[in-house]
């Protein structure tokens, strides 16, 4: 599942940092997950980053975006193909 930030959100913006795939930003009134970028961690850490530092607790899975940990990293290995290439020149 990707995960979802509920508006108990305080803004704190401890959480956008901590993602590794940059799917944290800050949205009109809370900070928001992009499904689309969102692997829990799956692949770069064992815990989701921005559950671990939530002040609040306000992150949670989507029951909308069922995802198993699989799924999660084949996304993971998606977003990441292309980090580990030198550029072309």
């Amino acid at each position: 599942m990707a995960l979802i930030i509920t508006d108990e959100c305080i803004n704190c913006d401890v959480c956008e940092p901590e993602c590794p795939n940059r799917a944290i930003s800050q949205g009109e009134e809370i900070y928001e997950i992009n499904p689309d970028l969102c692997t829990e961690c799956v692949g770069h850490y064992d815990t989701p980053q921005c559950v671990e530092v939530c002040p609040v607790s306000c992150i949670i899975t989507d029951p909308g975006r069922v995802e198993n940990h699989e799924q999660l990293m084949e996304k993971y290995r998606f977003l990441t193909a292309g980090a580990n290439q030198a550029p072309r020149g």
